[in-house]
């Protein structure tokens, strides 16, 4: 058994002071960060409703069937109405669905100023067309049985786990999915 004393006895008088007031500072210095985090993600138990994304091999389908048959979440088909999004795969293409089920405000217009007229439309034929950046959605080489539970509204991942199939059968697929919902139980049970 170790013994950790916060007390230092081999320090004189005016530096034990300073020490206290360090170790409070550091002590403190957690629970201020969390205080000024612009937006707080909700706990596990605060959810309500999830919206479950397209998985590998068909998988969101059997989640949404164990989900609903144990009462776990609310799942919703209208990703507006959900706290949360049950997912397989993180990374840029999942930023970018996100930002297509959930956009962000757009920022305010600067103001333009006065043109003539004859401007306006010399600056409209040299305009030049915008590239879209374009994602792979693919499912090829991904979804090898890490689960992901992600907050709409802060976008951290609040639960996860790995339970991967040994095969892609329906039955396989479904006691999967039961697993990850028992799993989930488990975790939003009190300890």
């Amino acid at each position: 058994m170790i013994i950790v004393m916060l007390w230092p006895l081999y320090i004189r008088a005016g530096r034990r002071e300073r020490y206290h007031r360090n170790v409070n500072r550091i002590l403190l210095l957690p629970l201020l960060a969390a205080a000024l985090a612009p937006v707080r993600a909700a706990s596990l138990p605060e959810i309500q409703s999830v919206y479950v994304l397209t998985m590998a091999n068909g998988f969101d389908q059997y989640l949404v069937n164990r989900l609903t048959s144990t009462g776990t979440f609310q799942v919703v088909a209208d990703p507006k109405r959900a706290q949360a999004v049950f997912t397989d795969r993180l990374g840029e293409a999942f930023e970018q669905k996100l930002d297509e089920l959930y956009p962000p405000p757009p920022p305010p217009e600067p103001p333009k100023p006065s043109k003539k007229e004859g401007e306006e439309e010399e600056e409209e034929k040299t305009a030049e067309p915008k590239e879209s950046k374009f994602v792979r959605l693919s499912t090829f080489g991904r979804g090898k049985g890490t689960f992901f539970l992600v907050d709409v509204q802060s976008r951290q991942v609040l639960w996860s786990t790995y339970a991967k199939p040994k095969d892609n059968t329906p039955a396989r697929l479904d006691k999967n999915a039961d697993l990850v919902v028992n799993r989930l139980l488990k975790s939003l049970s009190p300890k």
